[in-house]
């Protein structure tokens, strides 16, 4: 396994959580969520995900920007994979186009059963000075209310998706 070290974070607990068992190989599920172009059709906030410098698969160092939207709200993000371990981990940090740090997204990835637990958590790294700015940028005053949510809504997606039942944004 290839990680980089954390950064300190803003706080020591992560602010939103989730989990939910998939009946598919924990291979089928790295795939999917170590893929931000197609998790962009899963999730609420970001709605569409590229590979930028150079890159085109997960790895360890390698960027993806993010086009998120929130109402009329829209804003772009960046984020660096620091941790890529097929069928077991894969996790990122998220920053603005201009360098400010805003959060870290890890994905475990657990065999149970005949299927495969899938746990989210999300820390909050942006500076509190720039809080304020967020929220105007974003329309969320809530940042962990909304992550909790949203992280329920993508759940519950990715498990549809991959075990073949419809679903819809």
């Amino acid at each position: 396994m290839v990680t980089k070290p954390r950064d300190s974070l803003t706080y020591s607990e992560p602010i939103a959580t989730g989990e939910v068992v998939i009946d598919t190989s924990p291979e089928h599920v790295y795939r999917l969520v170590s893929d931000p172009v197609s998790m962009a059709e899963c999730t609420e906030e970001l709605c569409e995900a590229r590979w930028i410098r150079g890159a085109t698969e997960a790895r360890v160092g390698n960027w993806f920007s993010g086009s998120n939207r929130n109402g009329w709200r829209r804003w772009v993000t960046h984020a660096e994979i620091v941790e890529a371990e097929p069928g077991r981990r894969f996790a990122y940090r998220v920053r603005t186009p201009f360098f400010v740090p805003i959060s870290r997204w890890e994905y475990e990835i657990t065999p149970e059963g005949d299927g495969t637990r899938l746990a989210v958590a999300n820390w909050l790294l942006v500076p509190r000075w720039f809080v304020p700015i967020a929220i105007l940028i974003t329309g969320e005053p809530d940042r962990a209310g909304t992550n909790r949510a949203n992280i329920a809504a993508t759940l519950e997606r990715v498990k549809a998706r991959l075990e073949g039942r419809e679903w819809h944004r």
